[in-house]
């Protein structure tokens, strides 16, 4: 296939996934989940089983996109996320399928959504039905942390709050660190990187790079430790605790570079 050809295909084959995201959020609010909810009468037992359905779909999405040419993927250096139980997972944010890879590979994942996301056409209902965690109420956020972590499940957050825009200096923000400190979490630490760069949040999903890019998610060992729980002192903790978050990630990124 000439360079050329395989551009436009890649740029086909892109909207094509995404289209078939889309109407496969809209069948699993619309068909799948209320099906699960007249055959399972316990609602704890309903978001396990809507969870379980997320990473499944999923996995058969990163398996589209890799099948059309898209994306590729490298995950062998984050096999042992497989098999992890109550982490709190930690990851850098290059790119718009992040958080999709990611539960398409881990277990029993939660994940922290941004408010106006419940509001999405396409995946409010995906969201309600599985109970992730909005973001919207900070207090009661950390309560359904600390509740989701004690229950086995693997909480997702991203520190950055949103994707890293190209040649952009990485910054956390503190709420992943607030999450740690005050629910004294077991972190994961992952890096993710695409390359060459797409899907970022300063490029339309129809720019793609003039060769394939390749996804690779990297479980990484030697992160800061979650610092005892001090209540008089949780302002300077969280802050502290946030920087060697950054430094750890921009030291273990560069790596990759």
């Amino acid at each position: 296939m000439s360079k050329d050809i395989n551009y436009f295909w890649r740029i086909l084959a892109t909207g094509f996934c995404f289209t078939v995201f889309g109407l496969g959020g809209l069948l699993l609010s619309l068909v799948v989940y209320p099906l699960q909810k007249i055959l399972i009468v316990d609602k704890a037992q309903q978001k396990v089983v809507a969870r379980h359905t997320v990473h499944h779909t999923f996995r058969m999405f990163v398996s589209l996109m890799s099948i059309l040419g898209v994306t590729r993927f490298d995950l062998a250096q984050a096999e042992q996320l497989k098999n992890i139980e109550g982490q709190l997972v930690l990851a850098n944010h290059p790119s718009l399928i992040d958080v999709v890879v990611l539960i398409s590979y881990i277990p029993n994942a939660d994940c922290v959504v941004k408010t106006n996301l419940f509001s999405n056409f396409f995946l409010r209902g995906v969201f309600k039905n599985t109970g992730y965690i909005s973001n919207g109420d900070p207090e009661g956020l950390l309560e359904e942390c600390k509740n989701t972590l004690s229950k086995g499940n693997n909480l997702i957050v991203f520190p950055q709050g949103t994707r890293t825009k190209v040649g952009e200096k990485l910054k956390f923000k503190r709420g992943a660190a607030n999450i740690a400190v005050r629910c004294q979490a077991s972190i994961s630490a992952v890096i993710l990187s695409m390359e060459p760069s797409t899907l970022t949040k300063s490029e339309p999903w129809y720019k793609v790079p003039a060769t394939k890019a390749q996804f690779t998610a990297r479980l990484v060992q030697g992160g800061p430790v979650v610092p005892s729980f001090d209540e008089s002192n949780i302002s300077k903790l969280v802050r502290q605790y946030n920087r060697e978050l950054e430094c750890f990630f921009e030291k273990e990124i560069s790596r990759n570079e």
